[in-house]
Parts: C-alpha cells; structure tokens; sequence
C-alpha cells in the first residue's frame, strides 16, 4: 500500500455513498430531479397529464379499404385499421378533445403535449398506453400492435425534455399498454393481461413495482379485449366503475374482500362510459351519454362527474381515460 492509496481509501471512507433515502422519496425527488414525479394511485389530485391532440396522423384512413366483414377499414399489409362506418371526423376530434383540455385546465391540471406524433402513429391520441406513471418515474411501455409500435419514441423524448425520470422501459419481448394497468389501492396494482399484454410485459412492470413494494394481481381478460379500463377503473380512493360480465369472478371478490366498492355499467350506458378519468378523489370526468341508472348510483356513492363530450374520439377506440397519461398525482 502507498501512501496514496492509503489516504485515497480513507478519503472515500469519510465520504461514503448513502442508499437511503430511498430514490422516491420526496426530498430526493425534489434536491435531484426538481420535483416530486409519478403516482402511487389512480385517484389522488392529478397535476399533470400527458396528451397528443389527434391531427394529420389520421389522414391515412382510406376510405376505399373498407373489410365489409369485419365491419371496418385497415390495411393488414401496414397494420392500420379503423372501426366502423364512419371514417375519421378530425376537425369534430379536435374540437372534443380540446375540451378535455379544457376541462382538466380549468380541473388545475397541467397538460403536457407529445413533442411530436411518430409518423404515421394514426393512435397516438391515446397516450394512457404509451407510458405507465409509479412512485417516483415512468416506465415507457412497448406497444402490441404494429400500427402503434412507434409511439413509445416521442413520449420517452417529451418525458426527458420535462425531465421527468424513466425508470424501466419495456424490452425484450414484453408487450405492454398503460390503458390495461391500473393502482387498486398505493400498495396493489393490476394487469390485464390479453392480446396487447404478454407475461413478459408484465414482469417487467412488476420488478419496477416490487421494489417499492407493490403488489401486481394479473387479470386475464377475455376474448381479444385489450384493455381493462374498458372493465374495471378507480373513481375514488374504495370505488371502481366495473363491467363485471368482462371480469372474472375471483377478480370481483377481490375486490370485496379489500372493501373496493364497484358500481356497475348499466347495459343503456355507452360503451365509453366506463372509460372516465378520475381527477381528485370522488370527482371525475366522464364522456356523454351516460345512463340515468349510471348516474343515478354515482351520485348515490357520492361521486361528482363532469360531462365532457367525446364520442367522436371514441371512434378509434379510446375514451378520456385512454386519452390522458398521468405523469403526477397527489398520494392518497
């Protein structure tokens, strides 16, 4: 041993690396990347939401690729696909979605848009999927299907231009969408798993999770569903808004057993109805339509609901929840 050596080693003795605290904690979060980031649940006050106003991207519709059995248009050669008769109204999209906009605005959210559309990415409206906010950071999910493959890029480089940490992005094999994660409680989480969620995907979400010692339950959704906000999403801290036909029957008494009230889509409901957006505890925003009996069970939970019109951009598939991607939520 030199000398050197010697008062080298005992300089790093005195000046020791420190684990604790732990990367999510709120001091840390703030002294290293200037702001507390992430959710721990699905109803806490959102601050801020990741959104991409649907634009040009939907011009690749084409009117003549109409698959009359299928009860649609797409190209399987490129992987776009439209449902429907109606191809898509983007000025009446547009105008919808700028008032969700509007709405969380004047709801004190902040709106961050993506940088910018990937090309061609005609479903980039619905950013719910690209990224899945936790305690602390995000993990940037891998798309299933291939017309979405490509989203994943601008919404990772419009999470580090906010400076908003990345703390897994899908890879390997793993296919993941956020539109089919969910927070039950800040300690359980659930996965869908299905067409656009393999076993891989979901491992990787769960290593994320374990470390902060999150519990993830899989759901295997049924058919060739995609997501299980089209099934099962919070509204308020004990309270989630469910289609129980589309969820299996362990998952319900689950459910029961950790006191989560369900209150139940009414089949006179739209079928995005249950796609809503939960913006404080016990207040959400919920796209039109909704049916008396659905709103008169909200009201009786003591659920306050701001009607937004939406439908137009539920015709590519997604609602306001599947719309929005929260990047910051107040703990519960």
């Amino acid at each position: 041993m030199t000398e050197g050596e010697f008062r080298y080693n005992m300089l790093i003795k005195a000046f020791p690396s420190r684990p604790s605290p732990g990367f999510e904690d709120a001091g840390e979060q703030q002294a290293v990347w200037g702001r507390r980031w992430g959710c721990t649940n699905d109803v806490g006050r959102l601050r801020m939401v990741l959104m991409h106003r649907p634009g040009d991207e939907l011009k690749m519709v084409d009117p003549a690729k109409r698959i009359e059995h299928l009860g649609a248009y797409g190209d399987p050669e490129t992987g776009w696909y439209w449902r429907g008769r109606e191809i898509p109204d983007i000025a009446t999209q547009q105008a919808q979605h700028d008032g969700l906009v509007a709405a969380l605005r004047e709801e004190g959210v902040e709106v961050v848009f993506l940088d910018r559309c990937a090309p061609g990415r005609m479903k980039s409206v619905y950013t719910r999927d690209q990224v899945i906010a936790v305690d602390g950071g995000a993990i940037v999910c891998r798309m299933g299907a291939p017309i979405r493959r490509g989203e994943e890029a601008p919404a990772t480089e419009t999470l580090a231009r906010i400076g908003m940490p990345i703390l897994r992005t899908i890879h390997g094999t793993g296919i993941m969408e956020g539109g089919s994660f969910a927070f039950i409680t800040p300690k359980v989480a659930v996965v869908g798993l299905s067409s656009r969620v393999n076993e891989a995907g979901a491992d990787q979400v769960e290593e994320v999770l374990r470390v902060q010692g999150v519990e993830l339950l899989r759901v295997h959704l049924t058919g060739y569903r995609l997501h299980i906000d089209g099934a099962f999403v919070m509204i308020d801290v004990d309270t989630a808004i469910i289609n129980p036909v589309q969820l299996p029957y362990w998952f319900l008494e689950k459910l029961k057993e950790m006191r989560i009230r369900t209150i139940e889509v009414h089949p006179d409901d739209p079928v995005w109805t249950i796609n809503c957006l939960a913006v404080a505890p016990g207040r959400v925003l919920m796209a039109d339509a909704v049916s008396p009996y659905t709103a008169e069970a909200l009201d009786k939970a003591g659920i306050s609901v701001r009607i937004v019109p939406y439908s137009a951009v539920y015709q590519g598939g997604g609602g306001i929840h599947c719309s929005t991607a929260p990047l910051v939520r107040d703990p519960i």
